[in-house]
């Protein structure tokens, strides 16, 4: 592998795979601007590979959003995903990219799925309602990189990370996930001495949390090992509740007030743990503990907010 095109290199994980494989002289990171590439335009995709011949591409491109922005905007979520990760595989194979990475999401498994949930488990069960749409485009992107290795044999895979979070994360209290906006939400709260602040939920449902560099160093060893076909799951092992990441999060943020749950809004799935033996057996282990990614990306966090601790 000479070059690789990131798809979405400013985002959490785009950006981490960009300080990952640009640590490496012998290789060529490509990246397009979103002013200078619509990923939802399918003919500026194609002339774009065409172009840029990469021999592997990754899809970390994508509408991305937490329970709110999910049940608000459904035909935003389905619609965008589903034409970019189309755009990007077909637009992929057209250009004869050999290898190519996809990414699912924990949250295309079954509300109700065993845990710790394995890719057999896919398929087979009733989706969380609060992110259907999300989850669908997801699966076919998923089917889509399945189909494509099949009919064309080419090297194209889908991976499911676990609940992704460090720099370069969607900060915004409505827009972005559970981590990135309690870290917003406290730190406000802690500026402006806010007495509490009222999270959605029990706090009950426990997730497994991915710190984006560790994300990245496993994409690696994907792209260079990994040959089968099926999906693969990247999972930390660092499963904890909402409720104890609330207080992990208020902790490294200083925020000493009360935290209040309305339990009138919804949980979303009760539990989401991967299941993770096949890239284990790749050699890939996480490296960060869950409080160190906390500090790290409030430290990030700060940097680009401008203002002082």
């Amino acid at each position: 592998m000479k070059s690789i095109y990131i798809a979405g290199h400013t985002g959490l994980v785009g950006s981490a795979l960009v300080r990952r494989f640009s640590g490496r002289p012998e290789l060529r990171v490509l990246t397009a601007p979103r002013a200078e590439l619509n990923l939802l335009d399918t003919q500026a995709v194609e002339r774009f590979l065409k172009s840029a011949k990469p021999e592997a591409v990754v899809i970390a491109a994508g509408r991305v959003g937490g329970i709110a922005s999910n049940s608000e905007r459904p035909a935003e979520f389905i619609y965008e995903n589903l034409m970019m990760e189309a755009n990007l595989i077909h637009g992929s194979w057209k250009a004869g990219v050999g290898r190519l990475l996809n990414f699912g999401s924990s949250c295309m498994y079954p509300k109700e799925a065993s845990q710790p949930m394995r890719c057999e488990d896919l398929f087979t069960g009733k989706m969380e309602s609060t992110s259907e749409a999300y989850a669908t485009a997801k699966w076919a992107g998923l089917a889509l990189a399945r189909a494509y290795r099949t009919q064309y044999g080419v090297r194209y895979v889908t991976a499911i990370p676990a609940t992704v979070y460090g720099p370069g994360d969607n900060f915004d209290p409505k827009e972005g996930h559970v981590l990135s906006a309690l870290i917003s939400r406290f730190h406000q709260a802690k500026e402006q001495a806010q007495p509490n602040v009222v999270l959605w939920g029990s706090g009950r449902p426990r997730r497994d949390f991915l710190y984006s560099d560790d994300l990245a160093e496993a994409c690696e060893r994907l792209l260079e090992h990994y040959e089968e076909g099926e999906p693969i799951n990247i999972g930390s092992g660092q499963v904890c509740s909402i409720r104890e990441l609330a207080g992990q999060v208020a902790r490294v943020v200083g925020f000493r007030g009360e935290i209040v749950w309305d339990s009138s809004r919804p949980d979303g799935a009760p539990e989401k743990r991967l299941e993770s033996t096949r890239i284990r057996v790749l050699g890939w282990v996480p490296k960060t503990e869950l409080t160190t990614g906390l500090e790290r990306t409030y430290e990030w966090f700060i940097s680009k907010q401008g203002v002082q601790v």
